[in-house]
Formats: structure tokens, sequence, C-alpha cells
């Protein structure tokens, strides 16, 4: 049985054939984020920033927690009822990078986020590597 302060994880991995750098810039960069997350406000990849992402179904409040350029991007995902945090890291993998997110923090009594999550991060992931496989 779940205690109430435990938290559920979603976890998406993939082995991508692009360099580290850029697909940090897609992660980082607000017109790339824009093309495969979601419409972003302003993003700067820098401790403390504030920015939101929206989509159809709402937006997202987001404050960067984590920055190590290349390598390691963390920031909270606040929407609804939902306190979270997205954590990416790129680790160089043969002739590309291991991209590994996950997003923490879903409560046993949030079942919609947290299907919805293990939903759309595939889809995010599917919709990066199209816009990887565009840039220079």
């Amino acid at each position: 049985m779940r205690t109430a302060t435990e938290t559920l994880t979603v976890t998406v991995e993939r082995e991508i054939a692009h360099a580290p750098e850029k697909i940090w810039r897609a992660l980082t960069q607000p017109h790339l984020i824009g093309e495969w997350l979601m419409s972003i406000d302003d993003f700067k990849p820098a401790v403390g920033h504030n920015f939101k992402l929206s989509a159809d179904w709402g937006a997202v409040d987001c404050e960067v927690l984590v920055v190590e350029p290349g390598k390691s991007l963390s920031y909270t995902w606040n929407a609804y009822d939902l306190k979270s945090v997205v954590h990416w890291t790129l680790t160089p993998a043969g002739k590309g990078t291991h991209l590994r997110m996950e997003q923490t923090g879903f409560k046993p009594n949030q079942p919609n986020f947290y299907e919805g999550a293990k939903a759309g991060w595939p889809r995010f992931f599917t919709n990066l590597e199209q816009v990887l496989s565009l840039l220079d």
C-alpha cells in the first residue's frame, strides 16, 4: 500500500543519434522548445529563471533548478494541483546521446496527471527527435 507522502515518477529514456550539444540546444532555445514541447513565453537556462509553457489544455508554471550545459537540466513543472520536477540527463553514447527524462512528484491521488505524463512524454520525445533531425 502506498503512503500519502509517496510519489510516482515517469521516466523516458532513448538513445538519440545526435550529439549532446545539439540536444541541449533543443532543450534550452525557446523557439525550438516551442516546436517539440509547448508554446513557451521566455526561457533562459539560468537557475531561478521562471517561465511558462502553454498548451490547449492550460499552462505550466516552471522555474529552472539545475543547469549543467550539455549534461543536465531540471525545472519545476506546476500545473493545477500538480507540483513536480522535470529532470533531463544527457550522456554521450557511441555516436549519439542517451537522453533520460524523469518527471517526479506525482501523488498517488493524481492518476490523471500521472497517466497523462506517461502518455505525453513519449510523444514529446518523438517530436524532439523530429526537430533534431532538421537542425544543422
